[in-house]
C-alpha cells in the first residue's frame, strides 16, 4: 500500500468522517470530545486494564515455555490476552497459568469449522473454563469470499452468537483479513456481514492493520456501527506495508481511536504477525499504548 493510500486510511477529515456517520463536522467533533475534560484539549487513554497481547504474536515462546512466557508479559504491565493457540496444554491448564500470573483471558480464536460444527458446545465450555468472554471466528474459507458466501457467513454467524449468548457468553465476534474489505459483484464482502448479522448476537474484532490494507477507515466503522467492535487488533504497519511494532509505523492511532468508544471497544489486543523480537514487540507496543492520548 502506498503512503498516500495508507494516509487517505486514517487521516480523513472531521468533516469526511461525520458525513460517513451521518454527523455534521461540529457534531462529529462532540462525539470526539464526549467526556473531555474542558479547557485541556483531547485526553482520552486506554485503560490498563483494557491492554491486551494477542499471543499468536508471541506463538514461538509460548512453544517454548507457555508459562514464563505469559509471566513477562504480566511483567511488562499486559493486563489481557487473546487465546490463539494451545501449544498442547488444554484449557484448565492455561487458566491456571494466567490466573498465577494475573492474565485474564478475553477472547479465543476458534476455526469457524469448529464453530459450526459438532464442537460449538466443547468450544463455549473451554471459553467458560478460561475465563474468557467472546469466542472469535479469526478468518473465512477462500471459497467463501463471494456475496452469497458472506451471506453464509452470516447466518452461520448469527447462530453461533445466539448458542453463545445462551452459553452465559458474549455475541460471537469476527477478525478481519485484507481481502475481507474487497468489493466482490458490487458488494464490500465485510459490509455484508455488518448488515445481515444481529449486532446483540454479532461482532466483531476488528483488525486496524487489515482494515488499513483494505483501505478502510476505522474509525467510520466505528461511527457507523456504534457498540459493534468490543475488541481491536491493534497492530502497525511498516513504510513499505509490512508489519511493525506498535507506535512504529504510519498509522496515526490518535486520530483512529477518537471515537473507538462510540464503537464499544474494550480491549485493545497488540499483534505483530511476523516480530523478530517477540518480547521487544511486547514491550515497545505496550510502552506506545500505555502512554497514548486521543
Amino acid at each position: 500500500m502506498s503512503s498516500r493510500r495508507t494516509r487517505r486510511a486514517f487521516l480523513r477529515t472531521a468533516a469526511g468522517l461525520a458525513v460517513a456517520a451521518g454527523l455534521s463536522p461540529a457534531a462529529y467533533a462532540q462525539v470526539g470530545a464526549q467526556d473531555t475534560p474542558a479547557g485541556h484539549g483531547r485526553r482520552r487513554r486506554i485503560p490498563r486494564d483494557a491492554i491486551g497481547m494477542h499471543l499468536f504474536t508471541m506463538r514461538d515462546p509460548l512453544a517454548e515455555d507457555f508459562r514464563g512466557t505469559v509471566e513477562q508479559l504480566a511483567e511488562i504491565g499486559y493486563a489481557t490476552v487473546g487465546v490463539s493457540g494451545r501449544h498442547g496444554h488444554d484449557a484448565p491448564a492455561i487458566r491456571g497459568m494466567l490466573d498465577a500470573t494475573g492474565l485474564r483471558a478475553v477472547l479465543e480464536h476458534v476455526g469457524y469449522d469448529i464453530l459450526t460444527g459438532s464442537g460449538l458446545p466443547g468450544a463455549l465450555e473451554d471459553l467458560h473454563t478460561l475465563g474468557a468472554e467472546w469466542p472469535v471466528v479469526p478468518s473465512l474459507p477462500e471459497a467463501m469470499h463471494t456475496p452469497a458466501g458472506f451471506r453464509e457467513a452470516a447466518r452461520e454467524f448469527n447462530r453461533i452468537g445466539l448458542a453463545s449468548r445462551e452459553a452465559g457468553l458474549g455475541p460471537v465476534l469476527f477478525h478481519n483479513h485484507g481481502s475481507d474489505h474487497a468489493e466482490v459483484e458490487g458488494e464490500v464482502l465485510y459490509d455484508i456481514l455488518l448488515r445481515e448479522t444481529d449486532p446483540e448476537l454479532v461482532g466483531f474484532e476488528l483488525d486496524v492493520y487489515w482494515a488499513a490494507k483494505g483501505d478502510t477507515d476505522a474509525g467510520q466503522y466505528f461511527v457507523r456501527e456504534p457498540g459493534r467492535f468490543p475488541a481491536l487488533h491493534v497492530k502497525d504497519m511498516a513504510p513499505d506495508g509490512g508489519f511493525a511494532d506498535v507506535g512504529s509505523g504510519v498509522l496515526d492511532f490518535s486520530a483512529m481511536f477518537r471515537c473507538a468508544h462510540v464503537g464499544g471497544v474494550r480491549q485493545w489486543l497488540v499483534e505483530h504477525d511476523s516480530p523478530a523480537d517477540p518480547f521487544a514487540t511486547a514491550r515497545n507496543s505496550y510502552a506506545h499504548l500505555a502512554a497514548l492520548r486521543y
